[in-house]
């Protein structure tokens, strides 16, 4: 099968395209190299370098390649950054996933995998969180996934394109072979962050609140393996392959952790003392996040593999000596 894959040179869009790939696939991997990382993505693997803003390559690369199913990634994924810049939010999530959404229904795109995010329901009204419970978001950059959620279903209703959109909670890990891991400048994800205060490379870790209705009183968060998630999207393409109908999908492990509990973890795979600082509360920031993923278990016939130790252990095996 061919695939189509934006944002394939990022964190969760190269172990997808090295899974695609596993699995005996033909990935295109288009990318414009902004945060993802050219040594992510293998000497075999087609890549084009192109902004999805630029319809013109954009099209050009669609029509030449024709993909069965495409596989988008491409989006800029920091909450904070989103508040102080809305602006390049709208316009690279939005305004570039119009682009290429219109462009795939125009083409004759079957089949439409979106990365989405559970940041969609805001603070949550139940915990284990299901798929049906309200949409709200309290950041940009979840308005922005919700609007391209709401883009989807209208390009259906117009052109038959159907979708799935995964809704993730938090990505963690690495592959296990070491070549390909977690790269980010500014670094905004816990584990990574308290890995490299094991290794020195930060004075501490800052833990944003202890006073949560938590047992420990701090925030809980449901971390799923990056090469789960990978596999939930090849198992989305099969899904709308087989003829299904579109979806909207949670991923996680429907397991919490919470972040001393995370810093204490690291701490005994790393054998290294990790300092952290209590400091004030984030603003916006639920008590817990966990997933409810009954649907992504009967849709997909998805289970995650990996456990919380096997998430921190890949993830310390990249850090210790990471590609790029």
């Amino acid at each position: 099968m061919k695939v189509l894959v934006t944002g394939g040179a990022g964190y969760i869009g190269s172990h997808f395209v090295k899974m695609l790939i596993d699995n005996g696939h033909q990935p295109l991997v288009i990318d414009n190299l902004s945060r993802g990382h050219k040594e992510a993505v293998p000497q075999n693997v087609l890549f084009e370098d192109v902004d999805i803003l630029d319809t013109e390559a954009l099209s050009y690369t669609i029509r030449t390649y024709l993909p069965d199913a495409v596989v988008h990634f491409a989006a800029y994924a920091y909450v904070g950054e989103s508040v102080e810049h809305p602006g390049i939010y709208y316009q690279n999530n939005v305004v570039g996933s119009l682009n290429l959404i219109r462009l795939c229904a125009e083409n004759g795109v079957k089949n439409f995998i979106f990365s989405s995010t559970c940041s969609i329901y805001g603070n949550p009204t139940q915990v284990p969180i299901s798929e049906d419970q309200p949409s709200n978001p309290i950041n940009p950059y979840a308005s922005t996934k919700l609007i391209i959620e709401m883009m989807l279903k209208d390009f259906e209703t117009a052109n038959g394109m159907k979708h799935v959109a995964l809704r993730y909670f938090n990505a963690a890990g690495a592959d296990p072979s070491g070549a390909i891991g977690e790269s980010h400048n500014p670094e905004p994800h816990l584990i990574p962050i308290i890995l490299k205060t094991a290794l020195g490379e930060r004075k501490k870790v800052s833990v944003f609140g202890n006073d949560y209705n938590t047992e420990d009183g701090t925030c809980i968060r449901d971390y799923i393996h990056v090469n789960d998630l990978a596999d939930a999207h090849l198992k989305a393409i099969n899904y709308l392959d087989n003829g299904n109908e579109s979806a909207i999908i949670n991923l996680g492990t429907g397991k919490g952790n919470s972040v001393l509990d995370i810093i204490e973890k690291a701490k005994t795979i790393t054998n290294k003392e990790i300092p952290f600082e209590i400091v004030e509360r984030r603003t916006g920031d639920p008590a817990v996040l966990v997933a409810d993923n009954k649907k992504a278990k009967e849709l997909l016939n998805w289970i995650p593999k990996y456990s919380i130790e096997e998430i921190i252990q890949t993830a310390w095996n990249w850090h210790q000596n990471p590609k790029y």
